[in-house]
């Protein structure tokens, strides 16, 4: 898995046991890679809006398969396996482009969506069969093609008695709510806004860093509250859900537009408060919007769960909401939808669908997925069952 901050890739290494409601994993192994650094500003030089050579695209789309088949060659030794031992690699991919909303094309509005990392690449230098590709058909069938991991939230996170978010804080936030007891086409889950991707551009323009390490810049900071909220009268926040947003919405040339406005006085250190508050109110004020109830817990994961400004301001923003983390149940939070990927993956090998359309507003269910055989692949793909 690899976000919209296009920092990394994102490995774990997952027994699955059962299908549907009573799916349960065992997280063998679990770790984070960074890219190299020219990789990562070619990635997000691809993702920014503008025109861009169709050549250069074809050739990230297998360079990031080849860097995605190492990743998981690793995370199968770090985990005392062979690629003999492993089944399938479900691999999300990196996400160039997500317009499932659509443009006018040939007299028809195309919704379309992106992602690079050629899984026939994975398969071929792994041997492994590969599922890839996740997003397309639910866009196919009407859908926003994400948030993808609410499927993954049910079977990990649902209670009978208990009122649950399971908020993620990546490049973009999304939460997955689930009444106590709920069934799946009661789950409700979109896109809440920003989540660490301004955050993330605003430490690179003025200060150089890659993120700010721990919100310590943000700490130190001031909430420039008439910005605050105007930002937080963005027309995306007034979208119902189903819903989904991305780099075209809440990337650098938003932040270009925000500084060429703003005062020529304003601090970075106030760029960093105010931009780290407005992913939290943001997330609390979507929450009082669009959710049936305020949740009785949070369960909080991602990058931005290891933020502790962040953290702060979402537990004032929530008040009375207690704020767990993903490592609270045993899932590693870096890796949380890694994990929720080889769910969807082991799904998709199954003939399971796996989106929940009341998430993504598709049509109907659908098996999510494109499955490329890798050379030991025939079990897999039912010759010999599975």
């Amino acid at each position: 898995m690899s976000g919209t901050s296009a920092d990394g890739i994102d490995a774990a290494l997952v027994r699955v046991h059962g299908s549907g409601p009573g799916l349960r994993v065992e997280i063998l192994a679990a770790d984070s890679c960074d890219y190299p650094e020219h990789v990562r500003q070619r990635i997000l030089s691809l993702s920014s809006l503008g025109h861009i050579a169709v050549g250069e695209l074809s050739a990230m789309n297998f360079l990031l398969g080849e860097l995605f088949a190492e990743a998981a060659l690793s995370i199968i030794r770090s985990g005392g396996l062979t690629t003999e031992d492993v089944h399938i690699i479900a691999s999300h991919g990196q996400t160039a482009c997500h317009d499932p909303d659509g443009r006018e094309m040939a007299g028809r509005t195309v919704r379309s969506t992106l992602q690079l990392g050629e899984p026939s690449v994975i398969a071929e230098r792994t041997g492994i069969t590969v599922v890839g590709d996740f997003r397309t058909a639910d866009v196919a069938a009407g859908g926003q093609g994400a948030p993808l991991v609410a499927y993954a939230d049910f079977v990990l996170f649902g209670d009978r008695k208990i009122n649950r978010a399971v908020q993620n804080i990546g490049g973009i936030a999304n939460v997955t709510y689930l009444p106590a007891g709920c069934k799946m086409e009661e789950v409700v889950a979109f896109d809440t806004g920003p989540g660490n991707m301004l955050i993330d551009a605003a430490a690179r323009r003025f200060f150089d860093q890659p993120y700010d390490k721990d919100g310590q810049i943000a700490a130190r900071g001031r909430v420039d509250e008439d910005l605050l909220a105007d930002l937080l009268c963005h027309p995306y926040f007034l979208k119902p859900p189903p819903k989904t947003t991305g780099r075209e919405q809440f990337g650098d040339q938003f932040l270009d537009r925000l500084t060429r406005q703003a005062n020529q006085g304003f601090r970075g250190e106030d760029w960093l408060a105010t931009l780290t508050s407005f992913t939290a109110e943001s997330i609390t004020n979507q929450y009082r919007m669009w959710l049936p109830q305020m949740p009785d817990e949070l369960i909080l994961g991602g990058g931005g769960a290891r933020n502790p400004t962040l953290r702060r301001m979402l537990s004032e923003s929530l008040s009375d909401t207690p704020i767990k983390t993903h490592e609270d149940f045993g899932i590693p939070s870096d890796q949380k939808e890694a994990v929720a990927f080889a769910i969807l993956g082991a799904e998709t090998i199954r003939g399971i669908p796996s989106n929940v359309p009341s998430a993504t507003g598709a049509r109907h269910p659908a098996v999510l997925g494109k499955i490329c055989p890798g050379r030991g692949g025939g079990r897999v793909m039912g010759v010999g069952g599975w």
